[in-house]
């Protein structure tokens, strides 16, 4: 009678002998987690409420008139303006651009390999150089210019990056430059793993490529795209701020200034590294926001 029940103890035993083991292997990544993640993200939360000039200077605690200040301040709220367009612009666009690109290199047309390549290239290229390429060809005596002016386009000419109107603009198109090809890379790569017998069978029924795209591919990867939306939105929202600081340094006239932006301004440029974090705690109340709506639009559905 007593088998069946020492079995059962050992059993136990050993289960929890294989969790105390996974529990001190994963120990290591925990303690790195919460020293490397974790502490930050709670320094940020603390220093937002302190009156700090300078990394050296002496801080005073201010309690929440950082957020007070950053509330009725014009900038902050130009800033907010600025995010918001990026990311109703470059979204809508990247998004359905990349998937119907990656589509189209599933289907393996001929080059695709080298167009692979090509589209890939743009996540190779470091920022700096990046923005490099991007000022020789939108600055007042660029490549853009030119070809206006060789096509006597000569009311189209402006300095891009330089105008109020066309600046931020400019901004948006860097990054769809940036993330288009790279995206519709990722996209192809989870679209092969499709059963290539259910895309036939479509065809054999009279489906078309924009059918087969949108009402067949699209709902098997819908999950994945979320993803995607959900990377690049923290992107956009959160990584911008180096492309800005390269080509306009937040102008001209605050034109560019977002919010990643303004965190890296109130702190560096502006010795107001206090206020700063409270505007990085805005961005990520934002950001965590944003990921768990999109999260919940897209989570599969069974």
């Amino acid at each position: 009678m007593s088998g069946p029940r020492d079995e059962t103890g050992n059993g136990r035993r050993l289960a929890s002998l294989d969790n105390a083991m996974l529990a001190i292997f994963a120990l290591p990544a925990i303690v790195w987690f919460l020293a490397f993640t974790i502490g930050p993200l709670l320094a940020v939360f603390y220093i937002s409420t302190l009156k700090w000039s300078r990394i050296i200077a002496p801080s005073t605690f201010v309690g929440l008139d950082n957020f007070s200040r950053m509330f009725g301040d014009p900038i902050f709220w130009l800033a907010m303006k600025n995010s918001a367009i990026q990311l109703g612009v470059v979204l809508p666009v990247m998004l359905p651009l990349s998937f119907m690109l990656g589509y189209y290199i599933t289907a393996k047309p001929p080059g695709h390999r080298a167009l692979r390549v090509l589209l890939f290239t743009p996540a190779l290229v470091s920022l700096a150089a990046k923005a490099m390429v991007f000022y020789a060809v939108l600055s007042p005596t660029g490549l853009l210019n030119a070809i206006f002016n060789a096509v006597g386009l000569h009311d189209l000419t402006t300095p891009w990056l330089a105008n109020r109107h066309t600046a931020l603009g400019a901004i948006i198109g860097v990054d769809l430059w940036s993330g288009i090809g790279f995206t519709a890379v990722l996209f192809s790569a989870r679209l092969s793993g499709i059963n290539a017998e259910i895309m036939e069978a479509a065809m054999l029924d009279g489906a078309r490529h924009w059918n087969r795209m949108w009402t067949i591919a699209y709902p098997m990867v819908r999950d994945y795209f979320g993803v995607l939306l959900m990377l690049q939105f923290v992107w956009i929202l959160f990584g911008s701020a180096g492309t800005i600081l390269l080509l306009t340094n937040g102008g001209p006239g605050n034109a560019t200034m977002n919010l990643s932006f303004l965190v890296y301004d109130k702190a560096f440029l502006q010795g107001q590294i206090g206020y700063s974090q409270a505007v990085g705690v805005a961005l990520f109340v934002i950001g965590l926001t944003g990921v768990l709506l999109i999260r919940r639009h897209f989570r599969a559905r069974f």
